[in-house]
């Protein structure tokens, strides 16, 4: 069951940390007086940061992050937070998304691809990608700066309730929350079609999707050294898996994302 990590602005400029499977619900209890103690008599209080997180475990891991940040740095996610939101992606997103991706092929190992994809054939590939799973994008104030999705992880029958998942962020925006918010909500959404395991694949080396990857509750669960050359330097490929249901029986079928109930979708990105 989904929950979220959140930041409450206090009327004192203090900030509190938390996590509830009710977003909404729990807000109203706060601002009634009957959340935690520390909110109390501090109104107004006002929705700071929200994270949505695939399951209670992963969120309680993140409330736990945040209670150790400094003021200021809850006060800069709080900034990012309210510039930035959450959304299904659309056609229009193509060429922005494909921007971003391109970063990465001609400057980094972090893709290996060698080749971008031109702006048209990007778009179709988002809205192809977009229908069995959710694509996400994050847009600020510019446009979109970050997306995620997720992909088959195999082709054969048997792989049908796993996903490989891939998340962007525009050059010069990690390590701003917007990375988490976007695999977060994926994750989340994953589970509710009824997807059993999220892996990532990442070019080995890189020690900030590791450290993301490792935040949410992945497990390294293999590693392939030095079997992709790019930019003058041999790189490895690590694997890093997400449980998001137990195997415990005959699954049912994944729910196609396009017939996911979009009102319910909304109401989570809403507060993701």
């Amino acid at each position: 069951m989904s929950a979220h990590a959140y930041l409450l602005h206090c009327g004192d400029d203090s900030f509190y940390a938390g996590y509830t499977p009710d977003m909404p619900a729990r807000l109203a209890a706060h601002r009634a007086g009957k959340g935690a103690k520390y909110t109390r008599g501090r109104g107004p209080l006002e929705l700071a940061f929200c994270l949505l997180l695939p399951d209670a475990r992963c969120a309680r891991r993140q409330e736990a992050r945040l209670k150790q940040l400094d003021h200021k740095k809850k006060q800069a996610l709080a900034q990012n937070w309210q510039t930035h939101r959450l959304r299904l992606a659309r056609p229009q997103d193509g060429p922005a998304l494909q921007k971003i991706y391109d970063y990465y092929v001609k400057n980094t190992a972090v893709t290996f691809a060698y080749e971008t994809p031109s702006p048209e054939e990007y778009t179709r590939w988002v809205m192809d990608s977009g229908r069995n799973y959710p694509f996400l994008v994050l847009e600020g104030p510019e446009g979109p700066v970050g997306f995620a999705c997720a992909h088959p992880w195999h082709v054969r029958e048997a792989f049908g309730w796993d996903v490989e998942t891939t998340v962007y962020m525009a050059p010069g925006l990690g390590g701003q929350g917007g990375g988490l918010r976007l695999y977060g909500a994926l994750l989340t959404l994953l589970e509710m079609q009824g997807v059993h395991n999220a892996y990532g694949v990442l070019a080995s080396p890189n020690p900030a999707s590791e450290a993301l990857h490792a935040r949410l509750g992945f497990v390294r669960v293999g590693l392939q050294p030095d079997c992709g050359w790019k930019l003058g330097a041999w790189y490895g490929v690590s694997t890093w898996g997400y449980a998001l249901r137990p195997a415990d029986g005959e699954p049912a079928p994944v729910v196609p994302f396009y017939q996911m109930d979009p009102e319910k979708v909304a109401r989570l990105l809403a507060y993701g």
